[in-house]
């Protein structure tokens, strides 16, 4: 039996209709379950669906759990007479509740600032920047502090701050608006409120029956961070895979690939890291990883980046396709390409909902335009020798 190979079916991967009712039903499905946080019901409730929609495709689908240690803010916040000012707590903080008077310090929380102000039972106010957290709160643990608040020096929230070690001192980070209303022995409460422990992700497999060996892996991670109701973060590259098994289900592409939702990439990478270490045979096969992370919102116009060969050959198959640097490695095509696999990172910028309340939105038609690129591409990829590696 003649074997078809991928250029006689792509006409129709790229253009088949029977995707193009389900992104939107998808979308709005998932969306509705709220923040998809790894560990979370809200996190299982979309994977179940998700994995229903690649069961019926006719995949079969596997789980592969991991676990790995997380700092949990479970609200932390600065009260100040009425008014409640929310906060983030730095990674590494002690959890604690302390009613005591500000003392403003000024500067960064240097041992030299420090030493100009009397912070002794108190909760000290510094400024973000020019040295680590960490040393930020053990100069404020040294001269007394009871507890630090380490107020943004930018626009926004201070989010994803890290002392990188435990300090016993409960650190709030706190936006430039939020610290501006601090003022020099004004009384408040601050309340730091942390987890710390193991939590559980779990990563969704699917290949058709019999494929144990893919030369494609698609990837995208389906969690998001808490508060984010994860619209372009990343619930549009989740429903981008999902799109192309839906495309590719009945052609000799499904014959040749991996699909997988990755949970537990806003901790680190976690999901990646995990599929990769547990499957290092299957990771030493593939000719390529192409992974997509926020391709809802056009920010900036459908733009690629990894190994030099993939990113000519996307560009060749759409002239339009931009391409970026730097930036690129915080997702999980980077878990693939430090395993020597070549990667191609779908991308089209960082919307201002990143991380926040507001990652509502994602445009179905440009998940549709990053799946017809992405399939092109493909096309070149397989047509082509394989590299030895």
């Amino acid at each position: 039996m003649r074997q078809v190979g991928v250029r006689a079916v792509l006409g129709a991967l790229v253009l088949g209709s029977s995707a193009f009712a389900s992104i939107e039903n998808d979308f709005s499905t998932v969306l509705k379950f709220g923040p998809r946080v790894t560990g979370t019901p809200a996190n299982e409730q979309a994977r179940t669906y998700l994995e229903g929609q690649l069961r019926t495709l006719g995949y079969t689908t596997r789980r592969e759990a991991f676990s790995y240690p997380r700092f949990d803010d479970l609200g932390s916040d600065v009260r100040v007479g009425e008014r409640t000012l929310r906060g983030v707590a730095l990674q590494g903080s002690a959890g604690g509740e302390v009613s005591a008077p500000v003392a403003l310090v000024p500067g960064v929380g240097t041992p030299e600032d420090f030493r100009g102000v009397d912070v002794r039972g108190k909760v000290a106010v510094v400024r973000r920047g020019q040295i680590p957290f960490a040393q930020k709160a053990r100069n404020a643990l040294a001269a007394g502090a009871r507890g630090l608040i380490v107020v943004n020096n930018e626009a926004g929230e201070l989010r994803g701050g890290t002392l990188g070690e435990r300090v016993e001192l409960p650190v709030l980070g706190v936006s430039s608006a939020t610290g501006a209303g601090l003022r020099e022995g004004q009384r408040v409460a601050l309340s730091v409120r942390v987890r710390q422990g193991d939590v559980r992700g779990v990563n969704v497999v699917a290949f058709k029956a019999g494929v144990t060996k893919p030369q494609m892996l698609f990837g995208a991670h389906m969690d998001s961070v808490a508060g984010a109701p994860g619209a372009n973060d990343n619930l549009s590259g989740t429903l981008a895979v999902l799109d192309l098994a839906r495309r590719a289900a009945n052609t000799p592409l499904a014959a040749r690939s991996f699909f997988v939702l990755f949970d537990g990439e806003e901790d680190g990478l976690r999901g990646s890291r995990a599929f990769v270490k547990d499957n290092a045979a299957l990771v030493g096969g593939l000719r390529a990883m192409f992974n997509f992370d926020m391709v809802g919102v056009n920010v900036d116009p459908l733009g690629v980046s990894g190994d030099a060969a993939l990113v000519n050959a996307a560009r060749e198959a759409n002239p339009a396709l931009g391409s970026f640097s730097g930036g690129g490695g915080g997702s999980d095509h980077a878990s693939f390409a430090q395993a020597g696999v070549p990667t191609l990172f779908f991308h089209t910028g960082i919307d201002p909902n990143y991380h926040q309340p507001g990652d509502t939105v994602a445009d179905p038609a440009l998940i549709r335009q990053t799946v017809d690129v992405a399939l092109k591409t493909v096309d070149a990829v397989l047509s082509a020798a394989p590299a030895r590696r």
